[in-house]
């Protein structure tokens, strides 16, 4: 049985429709990722989850209690522990419960050592964990969660990425959680929908939309950048599956080196298209010839979306 059940939803914002049709599902047990470019509806459809929207047609359909972690994460002017405390008071726990609940909350986002810090005093990734404890203190039937991880610096995030996802299985029901990029939704999801232009444009297990997306739209938006022509259609790449190689078969031509965390970026043109290549320190220069195969990739009929 679904705890969530998104039906034909149609949600319009003054002038513009957000959302054009959206159907969903989310099992008890089940955590979905929600994935898309800005202005694809990714919020307004967390947020008509969660009761903030009204749908102009179409249904949202609910089991059980529901509670929501959305932008931005605001806490109130008390400790850490106390703001915890004062979501359960909200959701009707016994005042008997209420700390030893947050306590546990906290402990589960690993922030046991900000219990008594004032929440105001907080870095922005402690209030991100502060806050998450909140959402899974009340141990919802549907926790539905907008960017968690957004404008974190890239160790503070991988950090609560990974204490988020253990700690939205031990407690909560189901999960809705829209998220910035594919990797946050292979770590946390079990599913993936991905929105564009307000529009369910791939939905499934999160490996098979992340690695064989449905559409050209669908995998350029998740990293299949390069492109090359071919008799039957198009291949789209992602710089993960070209490799340069003396001995491949490609001729390309460097027009650009991007610096990269542990390289850099090649973007090449060959003779049928545009791709990409990871490539160690220092390697070629901008207009360097040089020789490349590639390892995967999708393969599109020409008449693809």
């Amino acid at each position: 049985m679904s705890t969530l059940a998104v039906t034909d939803l149609v949600v319009r914002r003054g002038t513009s429709t957000a959302l054009r049709g959206v159907s969903m599902a989310v099992a008890a047990g089940e955590v979905v990722a929600i994935l898309g470019p800005n202005g694809a509806g990714k919020s307004t459809l967390i947020e008509t989850i969660a009761g903030i929207h009204s749908p102009t047609a179409g249904s949202v359909s609910r089991t059980g209690r529901i509670a929501a972690a959305l932008q931005p994460a605001d806490l109130a002017a008390r400790t850490s522990r106390a703001n915890v405390e004062l979501a359960l008071t909200w959701w009707g726990t016994a005042r008997r419960e209420r700390r030893q609940r947050a306590e546990r909350a906290l402990a589960e986002m690993n922030a046991s050592h900000l219990a008594n810090r004032p929440a105001l005093a907080l870095s922005g990734g402690e209030r991100r964990r502060v806050h998450l404890a909140r959402a899974i203190a009340v141990r919802p039937d549907l926790l539905v969660l907008d960017e968690p991880f957004d404008g974190l610096d890239p160790l503070s995030r991988a950090a609560l990425l990974d204490d988020t996802g253990s700690a939205l299985r031990r407690n909560a029901g189901a999960v809705v959680v829209v998220v910035h990029d594919r990797a946050e939704a292979l770590a946390l999801a079990d599913r993936i929908v991905v929105l564009i232009d307000g529009r369910v444009a791939a939905s499934g297990p999160s490996r098979e939309v992340l690695e064989r997306p449905p559409s050209p739209a669908v995998a350029r938006f998740l990293g299949f950048t390069g492109e090359m022509r071919v008799a039957s259609g198009i291949v789209l790449t992602r710089p993960t599956h070209v490799v340069v190689d003396p001995a491949g078969e490609i001729d390309a031509t460097v027009t650009r080196l991007i610096p990269t965390e542990d390289g850099a970026r090649a973007e090449l043109d060959v003779r049928d298209g545009r791709i990409a290549a990871l490539v160690p320190l220092p390697g070629p220069a901008v207009g360097d010839r040089i020789r490349v195969r590639v390892t995967g990739g999708i393969r599109f009929p020409a008449t693809g979306g």
